[in-house]
């Protein structure tokens, strides 16, 4: 059973992951990456509970996106209201 937004209560919390596990890297197969807005966001948290990898951190009322977990998805662009988060193809970065 999955949980999915609308079954998080108002006022409630969606755990996270408390430490990384190296064996399950997975955002090596990206093909696009997300890029916020700082801008545009409004600190809605609506793509921190959507995404599905716990790969959307909080720190300090701001968003930042943990690459080693990131799939490219794209639900939190999908979800965000106010589109600050763009997708942008991987082969745009040198790493």
């Amino acid at each position: 059973m999955s949980v999915q937004v609308k079954d998080v209560p108002f006022a409630g919390t969606v755990p996270s992951p408390k430490t990384e596990n190296e064996g399950m890297i997975t955002g090596s197969w990206r093909t696009r990456r997300p890029i916020l807005d700082k801008d545009k966001c409004t600190d809605c948290r609506m793509c921190w509970i959507s995404c599905p990898d716990s790969s959307i951190n909080l720190t300090n009322g701001s968003v930042s996106f943990n690459l080693k977990y990131c799939k490219g998805c794209g639900i939190c662009n999908e979800i965000c209201p106010v589109g600050a988060i763009s997708l942008v193809p991987e082969l745009d970065f040198e790493e």
